[in-house]
Protein backbone atom coordinates (compact mmCIF):
# COMPACT_ATOMS: atom_id res chain seq x y z
CA UNK A 1 0.00 0.00 0.00
CA UNK A 2 1.46 3.37 -1.06
CA UNK A 3 -1.02 5.62 0.68
CA UNK A 4 0.31 9.13 1.28
CA UNK A 5 -0.58 10.72 4.60
CA UNK A 6 -0.37 14.25 5.94
CA UNK A 7 1.65 13.26 8.98
CA UNK A 8 3.82 10.46 10.32
CA UNK A 9 4.78 10.55 13.99
CA UNK A 10 7.87 8.40 14.58
CA UNK A 11 8.37 7.45 18.23
CA UNK A 12 11.39 5.36 19.26
CA UNK A 13 10.94 3.84 22.69
CA UNK A 14 12.57 1.61 25.27
CA UNK A 15 10.66 0.42 28.34
CA UNK A 16 7.87 3.03 28.25
CA UNK A 17 4.78 0.83 28.85
CA UNK A 18 3.19 3.27 31.30
CA UNK A 19 3.24 6.33 29.06
CA UNK A 20 2.21 4.77 25.74
CA UNK A 21 -1.62 4.70 26.17
CA UNK A 22 -1.75 8.37 27.22
CA UNK A 23 0.64 9.41 24.45
CA UNK A 24 -1.26 7.54 21.72
CA UNK A 25 -4.59 9.00 22.83
CA UNK A 26 -3.14 12.50 23.03
CA UNK A 27 -1.72 12.33 19.51
CA UNK A 28 -4.95 10.87 18.12
CA UNK A 29 -7.00 13.69 19.66
CA UNK A 30 -4.73 16.36 18.15
CA UNK A 31 -4.95 14.73 14.72
CA UNK A 32 -8.74 14.43 14.82
CA UNK A 33 -9.26 18.03 15.94
CA UNK A 34 -7.11 19.27 13.04
CA UNK A 35 -8.48 16.75 10.53
CA UNK A 36 -5.07 15.36 9.57
CA UNK A 37 -4.58 11.96 7.97
CA UNK A 38 -1.83 10.37 10.03
CA UNK A 39 0.05 7.37 11.34
CA UNK A 40 1.76 6.77 14.65
CA UNK A 41 4.86 4.67 14.12
CA UNK A 42 6.23 3.16 17.33
CA UNK A 43 9.74 1.70 17.13
CA UNK A 44 10.28 -0.61 20.11
CA UNK A 45 14.02 -0.74 20.69
CA UNK A 46 14.06 -4.16 22.34
CA UNK A 47 12.05 -3.22 25.42
CA UNK A 48 12.22 -5.61 28.39
CA UNK A 49 8.87 -4.57 29.86
CA UNK A 50 5.38 -4.92 28.35
CA UNK A 51 5.70 -2.05 25.88
CA UNK A 52 5.07 -4.26 22.85
CA UNK A 53 1.97 -5.86 24.39
CA UNK A 54 0.64 -2.37 25.15
CA UNK A 55 1.23 -1.30 21.53
CA UNK A 56 -0.61 -4.38 20.24
CA UNK A 57 -3.62 -3.45 22.38
CA UNK A 58 -3.50 0.17 21.20
CA UNK A 59 -3.45 -1.04 17.60
CA UNK A 60 -6.81 -2.76 18.10
CA UNK A 61 -8.55 0.52 18.94
CA UNK A 62 -6.54 2.75 16.58
CA UNK A 63 -5.75 1.38 13.10
CA UNK A 64 -3.50 4.38 12.44
CA UNK A 65 -0.90 2.86 14.72
CA UNK A 66 1.99 0.91 13.21
CA UNK A 67 4.92 -0.58 15.07
CA UNK A 68 8.26 -2.29 14.60
CA UNK A 69 10.03 -4.25 17.35
CA UNK A 70 13.79 -4.84 17.40
CA UNK A 71 15.01 -8.17 18.69
CA UNK A 72 17.47 -6.34 20.95
CA UNK A 73 18.36 -2.80 21.98
CA UNK A 74 20.20 -0.87 19.25
CA UNK A 75 19.76 2.73 20.38
CA UNK A 76 17.69 5.74 19.41
CA UNK A 77 19.48 6.36 16.11
CA UNK A 78 18.62 2.87 14.89
CA UNK A 79 14.98 3.40 15.81
CA UNK A 80 14.81 6.70 13.96
CA UNK A 81 16.55 5.32 10.87
CA UNK A 82 14.12 2.42 10.58
CA UNK A 83 11.18 4.69 11.37
CA UNK A 84 12.22 7.18 8.69
CA UNK A 85 12.41 4.39 6.12
CA UNK A 86 8.90 3.20 7.01
CA UNK A 87 7.21 6.62 7.32
CA UNK A 88 4.62 7.56 4.69
CA UNK A 89 3.66 11.08 5.76
CA UNK A 90 4.45 14.22 3.81
CA UNK A 91 5.54 15.77 7.11
CA UNK A 92 7.36 13.53 9.58
CA UNK A 93 7.57 14.25 13.29
CA UNK A 94 9.83 12.66 15.84
CA UNK A 95 9.10 12.74 19.53
CA UNK A 96 10.06 10.85 22.66
CA UNK A 97 7.71 8.36 24.27
CA UNK A 98 8.09 9.65 27.84
CA UNK A 99 5.42 12.40 27.58
CA UNK A 100 8.01 15.15 27.95
CA UNK A 101 7.21 16.25 24.37
CA UNK A 102 3.74 17.73 23.87
CA UNK A 103 1.68 16.59 20.84
CA UNK A 104 -0.16 19.93 21.08
CA UNK A 105 2.90 21.44 19.36
CA UNK A 106 2.40 19.38 16.19
CA UNK A 107 -0.11 21.58 14.29
CA UNK A 108 2.09 24.69 14.51
CA UNK A 109 5.18 22.74 13.50
CA UNK A 110 3.22 21.25 10.60
CA UNK A 111 2.33 24.73 9.35
CA UNK A 112 5.96 25.81 9.50
CA UNK A 113 6.90 22.96 7.16
CA UNK A 114 3.93 23.13 4.78
CA UNK A 115 3.12 26.84 4.67
CA UNK A 116 6.47 28.49 5.49
CA UNK A 117 8.59 26.07 3.49
CA UNK A 118 11.12 24.98 6.12
CA UNK A 119 12.95 21.70 5.56
CA UNK A 120 13.43 20.98 9.25
CA UNK A 121 12.07 22.59 12.40
CA UNK A 122 13.73 21.63 15.66
CA UNK A 123 12.06 22.11 19.01
CA UNK A 124 13.78 24.28 21.59
CA UNK A 125 12.98 23.40 25.19
CA UNK A 126 13.82 26.83 26.51
CA UNK A 127 12.53 25.98 29.97
CA UNK A 128 13.60 22.50 31.01
CA UNK A 129 12.72 20.26 33.94
CA UNK A 130 15.78 18.03 33.67
CA UNK A 131 18.32 17.61 36.52
CA UNK A 132 21.46 19.75 36.42
CA UNK A 133 23.52 16.64 35.58
CA UNK A 134 21.73 16.62 32.23
CA UNK A 135 21.24 20.34 31.54
CA UNK A 136 24.91 21.37 31.89
CA UNK A 137 26.26 18.69 29.50
CA UNK A 138 23.43 19.57 27.11
CA UNK A 139 24.42 23.25 27.06
CA UNK A 140 28.06 22.34 26.41
CA UNK A 141 27.05 19.92 23.68
CA UNK A 142 24.85 22.48 21.93
CA UNK A 143 27.56 25.16 22.07
CA UNK A 144 30.14 22.79 20.57
CA UNK A 145 27.74 21.66 17.86
CA UNK A 146 26.86 25.23 16.85
CA UNK A 147 30.55 26.05 16.58
CA UNK A 148 31.54 23.03 14.53
CA UNK A 149 28.45 22.76 12.31
CA UNK A 150 27.97 26.43 11.47
CA UNK A 151 24.25 26.18 12.30
CA UNK A 152 24.05 29.24 14.52
CA UNK A 153 20.27 29.53 14.88
CA UNK A 154 19.61 26.32 16.87
CA UNK A 155 19.75 26.26 20.65
CA UNK A 156 18.74 22.63 21.19
CA UNK A 157 20.06 20.15 18.60
CA UNK A 158 19.04 17.10 20.62
CA UNK A 159 15.40 17.97 21.29
CA UNK A 160 13.35 14.87 20.53
CA UNK A 161 10.52 16.91 19.05
CA UNK A 162 11.30 17.79 15.43
CA UNK A 163 9.39 18.21 12.18
CA UNK A 164 10.77 17.27 8.78
CA UNK A 165 9.81 17.59 5.18
CA UNK A 166 9.51 14.05 3.80
CA UNK A 167 12.42 14.59 1.38
CA UNK A 168 14.76 15.21 4.32
CA UNK A 169 14.20 11.94 6.16
CA UNK A 170 14.33 9.94 2.93
CA UNK A 171 17.76 11.32 2.05
CA UNK A 172 19.70 11.04 5.30
CA UNK A 173 21.14 8.12 7.25
CA UNK A 174 21.20 8.00 11.04
CA UNK A 175 23.43 5.61 13.00
CA UNK A 176 25.58 5.42 16.13
CA UNK A 177 24.58 8.40 18.28
CA UNK A 178 23.94 10.53 15.20
CA UNK A 179 20.33 11.28 16.16
CA UNK A 180 21.83 14.17 18.15
CA UNK A 181 23.09 15.69 14.91
CA UNK A 182 20.19 15.24 12.50
CA UNK A 183 20.11 19.00 11.72
CA UNK A 184 23.83 18.79 10.89
CA UNK A 185 23.32 15.69 8.73
CA UNK A 186 20.42 17.42 6.94
CA UNK A 187 22.50 20.52 6.29
CA UNK A 188 25.35 18.52 4.77
CA UNK A 189 22.79 16.66 2.63
CA UNK A 190 21.77 20.00 1.10
CA UNK A 191 18.72 20.87 3.23
CA UNK A 192 19.64 24.28 4.60
CA UNK A 193 16.20 25.70 5.48
CA UNK A 194 16.54 24.81 9.16
CA UNK A 195 14.98 26.70 12.04
CA UNK A 196 13.65 26.15 15.54
CA UNK A 197 10.52 26.76 17.57
CA UNK A 198 10.20 27.13 21.32
CA UNK A 199 8.25 24.14 22.62
CA UNK A 200 6.91 23.08 25.96
CA UNK A 201 9.02 20.69 28.03
CA UNK A 202 7.04 18.61 30.49
CA UNK A 203 8.27 16.85 33.58
CA UNK A 204 8.77 13.12 33.22
CA UNK A 205 5.61 11.41 34.43
CA UNK A 206 6.66 7.77 34.33
CA UNK A 207 9.89 5.77 34.39
CA UNK A 208 13.45 7.10 34.55
CA UNK A 209 15.68 9.02 32.15
CA UNK A 210 17.85 7.02 29.74
CA UNK A 211 20.48 9.77 29.68
CA UNK A 212 23.98 8.98 30.95
CA UNK A 213 27.39 10.64 30.88
CA UNK A 214 28.64 8.06 28.39
CA UNK A 215 26.03 9.26 25.89
CA UNK A 216 27.42 12.79 26.09
CA UNK A 217 30.96 11.52 25.51
CA UNK A 218 29.88 9.26 22.64
CA UNK A 219 27.87 12.10 21.17
CA UNK A 220 30.89 14.41 21.13
CA UNK A 221 32.98 11.75 19.39
CA UNK A 222 30.20 11.32 16.82
CA UNK A 223 30.24 15.10 16.25
CA UNK A 224 33.91 14.85 15.31
CA UNK A 225 33.12 11.92 13.03
CA UNK A 226 30.25 13.59 11.23
CA UNK A 227 32.26 16.80 10.76
CA UNK A 228 35.10 14.84 9.19
CA UNK A 229 32.80 12.70 7.04
CA UNK A 230 30.82 15.70 5.82
CA UNK A 231 33.93 17.61 4.77
CA UNK A 232 36.22 14.84 3.61
CA UNK A 233 34.11 11.66 3.35
CA UNK A 234 34.01 11.83 -0.45
CA UNK A 235 37.57 13.11 -0.83
CA UNK A 236 39.78 11.75 1.98
CA UNK A 237 42.86 12.22 -0.21
CA UNK A 238 42.39 15.98 0.05
CA UNK A 239 43.02 15.80 3.79
CA UNK A 240 45.44 12.91 4.22
CA UNK A 241 47.23 13.53 0.94
CA UNK A 242 47.79 17.20 1.74
CA UNK A 243 49.03 16.50 5.27
CA UNK A 244 51.17 13.61 4.05
CA UNK A 245 52.74 15.65 1.27
CA UNK A 246 53.46 18.54 3.64
CA UNK A 247 55.08 16.23 6.22
CA UNK A 248 57.16 14.42 3.59
CA UNK A 249 58.36 17.66 1.97
CA UNK A 250 59.30 19.08 5.38
CA UNK A 251 61.32 15.98 6.21
CA UNK A 252 62.94 15.93 2.79
CA UNK A 253 63.99 19.58 3.02
CA UNK A 254 65.51 19.04 6.47
CA UNK A 255 67.41 16.00 5.14
CA UNK A 256 68.57 17.93 2.09
CA UNK A 257 69.84 20.78 4.26
CA UNK A 258 71.67 18.36 6.57
CA UNK A 259 73.28 16.62 3.58
CA UNK A 260 74.44 19.84 1.94
CA UNK A 261 75.75 21.15 5.24
CA UNK A 262 77.71 17.96 5.85
CA UNK A 263 79.16 17.65 2.31
CA UNK A 264 79.97 21.25 1.46
CA UNK A 265 79.88 23.53 4.51
CA UNK A 266 80.87 21.79 7.74
CA UNK A 267 82.62 18.74 6.38
CA UNK A 268 84.18 18.00 9.72
CA UNK A 269 80.89 18.09 11.59
CA UNK A 270 79.59 15.07 13.50
CA UNK A 271 77.87 12.22 11.67
CA UNK A 272 74.31 12.76 10.51
CA UNK A 273 73.19 9.79 12.60
CA UNK A 274 74.38 11.65 15.70
CA UNK A 275 72.14 14.65 15.04
CA UNK A 276 68.59 14.94 16.37
CA UNK A 277 67.52 16.79 13.22
CA UNK A 278 68.24 13.69 11.14
CA UNK A 279 65.74 11.59 13.10
CA UNK A 280 63.20 14.40 13.02
CA UNK A 281 63.48 14.51 9.23
CA UNK A 282 63.29 10.73 8.93
CA UNK A 283 60.20 10.55 11.17
CA UNK A 284 58.53 13.35 9.23
CA UNK A 285 59.04 11.55 5.91
CA UNK A 286 57.75 8.25 7.33
CA UNK A 287 54.64 9.89 8.79
CA UNK A 288 54.08 11.78 5.56
CA UNK A 289 54.27 8.56 3.56
CA UNK A 290 51.83 6.82 5.93
CA UNK A 291 49.34 9.70 5.72
CA UNK A 292 49.55 9.65 1.93
CA UNK A 293 48.88 5.90 1.88
CA UNK A 294 45.97 6.40 4.32
CA UNK A 295 44.48 8.97 1.95
CA UNK A 296 44.87 6.62 -1.01
CA UNK A 297 43.21 3.74 0.87
CA UNK A 298 40.47 6.11 2.01
CA UNK A 299 39.76 6.99 -1.60
CA UNK A 300 39.42 3.31 -2.46
CA UNK A 301 37.16 2.61 0.53
CA UNK A 302 34.95 5.63 -0.18
CA UNK A 303 34.13 4.14 -3.58
CA UNK A 304 32.59 1.04 -2.05
CA UNK A 305 29.22 1.03 -0.27
CA UNK A 306 29.10 -0.42 3.23
CA UNK A 307 25.77 -1.13 4.93
CA UNK A 308 25.61 0.53 8.35
CA UNK A 309 22.01 -0.12 9.28
CA UNK A 310 21.16 -3.81 9.40
CA UNK A 311 18.93 -4.54 12.38
CA UNK A 312 17.20 -7.70 13.54
CA UNK A 313 13.45 -6.99 13.49
CA UNK A 314 11.46 -9.41 15.64
CA UNK A 315 7.89 -8.23 14.96
CA UNK A 316 5.98 -5.70 12.87
CA UNK A 317 2.35 -4.64 12.88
Amino acid sequence: MNETLDISVVIPLFNEEESLPELAEWIANVMQVNNYSYEILFIDDGSKDNSWQVIEQLKISNPNIRAIKFRRNYGKSAGLNVGFAAAKGNVVFTMDADLQDSPDELPELYKMIVEEGWDLVSGWKKKRYDPITKTIPTKLFNAATRKMSGIKNLHDFNCGLKAYKKDVIKNIEVYGEMHRYIPVIAKWAGFEKITEKVVQHQERKYGVTKFGLERFINGFLDLLSITFIARFGKRPMHLFGSLGTAMFVLGFLISLWLGINKLFINTGARLLADRAEFYLALTSMIIGSLLFVAGFLGELISRSSVSRNNYQIEKEI
